[in-house]
């Protein structure tokens, strides 16, 4: 990248998660299944999920709040908000403009949202970087939330033991001192693959036509189909990412990927040679919070002292789509 192009500064994470635990025994009350047959092939012990009339927006408002307190900053002060989400509550008005709307920022600043499913946060992040490096914007609010626990189908084992709901955000704004905490970042996708992970969203035909056959209901997936994609591709893709901006795997201090699950973590962790305390699982008890999952995970191990500032890690997701996508991120004093 050109010298005259701005830098980025992480100044804030932070997350919210709901109150609601399910833990893999209470689901044994749906189906057929058992703490040990979900946790050995999964690594999930319980998960967070939506109550009453909770949603993603609440969600990804709490930790929006929590990422500007943490950065130190004042709505007023953010000029853009991007929201990442697999599937907004409201396709319209957009989560960001309801998460403007009750930070009460007034100053009509621009929102929108993004889907990349689990690569959410990652291709959000992407955008900033190059809205900050143009000059266009200087305080962006970034807020990645999920609530899948609304979308799968709770009569199909094979998804609904995944997904768990949760928010996690990051203020990110021009750096003052030419250091950019954005080292490296990519995002891919390929659409051919696209039918590994279905969400229809459906409606229907005008009365005077032709009518539509209407799609299944509910999120639906090819898990073993993803599984031999993600574990083919992943573990070499994150180590070309460390190699391309010029670094070796031992020069990152930690591997905060995206938890969706713990074979899949451990074939990335196995490829860059990593032990245990690099990196970073919360998995087990959150199970896959989709966009939310990697700022999650960042956000939640700062905040406990497992991960320790002053350091590099290598954010990595993938997601419907198929998308894909890492960063190499520094991790300042003060972001949490």
């Amino acid at each position: 990248m050109g010298n005259n192009l701005i830098p980025l500064r992480i100044a804030g994470v932070g997350y919210s998660v709901p109150d609601a635990v399910i833990t893999n025994d209470d689901l044994t009350k749906l189906y057929d299944t058992s703490d040990e047959w979900i946790y050995s092939r999964t690594g999930i012990k319980e998960r967070r999920v939506v109550s009453g009339e909770e949603n993603a927006i609440d969600l990804g408002f709490a930790a929006a709040k929590n990422a500007l307190e943490k950065a130190k900053m004042a709505p007023e002060d953010i000029d853009l908000i991007i929201a990442a989400s697999s599937a907004p509550p409201d396709l319209y008005p957009a989560i960001a403009c309801h998460i403007q709307a009750r930070l009460g920022i007034s100053t009509q600043v621009p929102a929108f949202d993004i889907t990349a499913a689990c690569t959410g946060l990652i291709y959000a992040l992407s955008i900033a970087k190059a809205y900050i490096a143009s000059g266009m914007y200087k305080n962006i609010l970034l807020v990645a939330t999920d609530n899948n626990s609304r979308l799968v189908n709770w009569e199909d084992r094979g998804t609904s033991i995944l997904f768990g709901d949760g928010a996690g955000a990051m203020v990110v704004t021009a750096s003052d001192d030419g250091v950019d905490d954005v080292i490296a970042i990519d995002i891919k996708s390929d659409g051919s693959i696209g039918d590994l992970i279905e969400l229809s969203f459906d409606g229907k035909n005008c009365p005077l036509v032709e009518q539509y056959e209407p799609k299944p209901q509910g999120i639906r997936m090819n898990g073993r189909g993803v599984y031999t994609f993600v574990a083919k591709v992943l573990p070499h893709y994150v180590e070309n990412l460390i190699a391309n901006a010029g670094m070796k795997a031992e020069d990152i201090d930690y591997l905060i990927p995206h938890q969706a699950n713990i074979r899949i973590i451990q074939a990335v962790q196995e490829r860059l040679g990593y032990s245990d305390d690099k990196v970073v699982t919360n998995i087990k008890y959150y199970g896959n919070t989709s966009a939310a999952s990697i700022p999650l995970a960042l956000a939640e191990s700062v905040e406990k002292g497992k991960v320790k500032l002053g350091t590099t890690a290598v954010l990595c997701g993938f997601g419907a789509g198929m998308t894909w996508g890492g960063a190499i991120v520094r991790l300042r004093e003060g972001i949490c």
